[in-house]
């Protein structure tokens, strides 16, 4: 065994010491704080290296009254968590910025509306010291109800009007990387443009809808087709239009899951993308993007960005419990250009 793992136990002090900062500042670095100058971050993190050094999480805790874990709120059933490539990526995003800040993640989902109660219960327990919640619905109570819990706490997504008070929320800007979709697609001269919308009980659907509208005031209802964001929706939207609308020559598709299931109705029933119709997606997701034939030209978002941007969030309000609550963020989309439009 080596003299390291026969010796006493690194302290703070030690840390401190071999790093030559305060001991308050070791403390900062080894809890993931905000706010230390990256220079001295590093001069922690060798030193804590150097000595094996490794925190005390339990005695931490007595002290913080912090369990050091964070619940992630899904309002979807588990088969949708698990079968949709979104899911994967923003929680991704969230799982790396946790570990980052040496978290824990509590991964809860919820099937239905009476779930909400034993949700509630779990967070007013003190089993977690914050939430992220996302993907919720549009008349849920969901966010109403983590605002009764007084728990810390950010979502994914704007919520939608008067759905409880209002929490720091990430979302990306879906009205603008929808106008910019279909704004492509007029610019190749397509004159008739549908739009494969998502759920109408979910605020991004709806913006994505305002940002089709708005460049195409004069659409008729007809263009306007509903599905649920999954692939087989946007396949069975896709051959509505197509036996509604024959002169179809355009569509913007509210995400890449619901464009990879219209490609395939096209395919089947033998128009060219894109000469015959040009597709659009949102997303830009590798795991649809990357075996769509053609390529699919979509609209960007940084879904794992804005994973991390929800937890960089949530721990501005946990190590600063009486300032103001940091502000909301809304992310930029690109429109990546490929071969379907």
């Amino acid at each position: 065994m080596s003299e390291q793992t026969m010796g006493p136990r690194p302290t703070l002090e030690a840390v401190a010491e071999r790093a030559g900062v305060s001991r308050a500042t070791v403390s900062r670095v080894v809890n993931g704080a905000v706010g230390v100058r990256p220079p001295l971050v590093d001069k922690v993190r060798k030193a804590v290296e150097e000595l094996g050094y490794v925190p005390n999480h339990a005695a931490r805790s007595l002290v913080t009254r912090r369990t050091g874990a964070v619940a992630v709120i899904i309002a979807e059933p588990e088969f949708r968590v698990f079968s949709d490539p979104f899911f994967e990526q923003q929680i991704r995003g969230i799982s790396r910025e946790l570990s980052a800040h040496s978290a824990q993640l509590v991964l809860l989902w919820v099937e239905g509306a009476g779930e909400h109660e034993r949700i509630a219960r779990y967070l007013e327990g003190g089993h977690v010291d914050g939430a992220l919640a996302f993907s919720l619905h549009k008349d849920d109570q969901l966010a109403s109800l983590i605002a009764r819990t007084r728990i810390p706490a950010v979502f994914g997504g704007r919520p939608a009007p008067g759905s409880g008070p209002v929490a720091p929320f990430v979302d990306c800007d879906n009205r603008g990387g929808a106008r910019e979709a279909v704004r492509h697609l007029v610019s190749l001269g397509r004159r008739r443009i549908a739009h494969i919308a998502g759920p109408r009980d979910k605020i991004a659907a709806l913006d994505r809808i305002d940002g089709y509208r708005d460049v195409l005031v004069d659409a008729p209802e007809e263009l306007l087709w509903q599905g649920d964001f999954t692939e087989e929706s946007g396949a069975r939207a896709m051959a509505g239009l197509l036996d509604r609308c024959p002169g179809l020559d355009g569509v913007f598709v509210a995400n890449d899951l619901m464009a990879a299931g219209a490609l395939r109705t096209l395919r089947e029933r033998g128009a060219r993308v894109p000469q015959d119709v040009a597709v659009v997606g949102f997303d830009d997701m590798a795991a649809v993007t990357g075996v769509t034939d053609p390529p699919l030209t979509t609209v960007r978002q940084d879904i794992e960005g804005m994973g991390r941007l929800m937890v960089r969030l949530l721990m501005r309000l946990l190590d600063r419990p009486g300032d103001e609550a940091p502000a909301s963020v809304i992310t930029p989309t690109t429109l990546v250009r490929r071969a379907t439009a």
